[in-house]
């Protein structure tokens, strides 16, 4: 065992090892950093990674590993989503509400894009459902418009991490059907550094029950 590596690591067998330090990633690991924790070569890592995906879809496992916001996962297979549901729910709503799935769709094809415009896309002020959205971690501030100074939101990680995506441009051909955003002539009354994520809603705003 040499000093360089002494928790004998290089020395495990590789597809073990990549299993159980995925059992307990909390956000998809890249290959890059596999490589570096295990002491192995990127492409042997990359390959074991692909083998052990492929040996799990052939098996039928009720889990499968996919390549999810540039990192490596392991995620319940989309057949069983009913068990998962009701284990974890156990009767608790969890679900984001229409709502916000609304607000986070203008977003995601509309980004960088201020909350004026996302609340004229959708025909209601939004302000409520921006702050659980930002809560969540599924939006981030992204600067602000230079004409108006309104503060600008975009997508996050996460957010493509929980919609299993690998970046944006594999979300569904939706954006023809939203409107233009610099053809939406929203309220400027954005012109501030950011709201404050716990304040209370404005009158008229959205309200989410998480």
């Amino acid at each position: 065992m040499s000093e360089q590596d002494p928790g004998g690591v290089a020395e495990l067998d590789l597809k073990p090892a990549l299993e159980a330090v995925l059992m307990v990633v909390d956000e998809p690991a890249t290959e890059e950093h596999l490589a570096k924790i295990l002491q192995r070569p990127r492409r042997a890592v990359s390959d074991s990674l692909r083998e052990l995906a492929d040996e799990y879809r052939v098996q039928g496992r009720g889990f499968e590993l996919r390549v999810v916001a540039g990192g490596w996962r392991f995620y319940t297979r989309p057949e069983y989503a009913a068990a998962v549901e009701g284990f974890v729910l156990d009767g608790q709503v969890a679900r984001l509400t229409q709502a916000a799935l609304e607000t986070l769709a203008v977003v995601a094809y509309r980004q960088p894009v201020s909350r004026s415009r996302v609340s004229a896309v959708r025909g209601v002020n939004c302000d409520g459902v921006m702050r659980t959205l930002l809560q969540r971690g599924l939006v981030e501030e992204a600067g602000a418009e230079p004409e108006t100074g309104a503060i600008l939101y975009r997508t996050t990680n996460y957010f493509l991490e929980r919609m299993g995506l690998r970046g944006l441009d594999e979300l569904p051909e939706l954006a023809p059907f939203l409107p233009e955003a610099d053809a939406i002539e929203g309220d400027t009354q954005e012109g501030v550094p950011s709201f404050d994520p716990d304040a209370p809603d404005a009158p008229g705003a959205d309200v989410v029950h998480d």
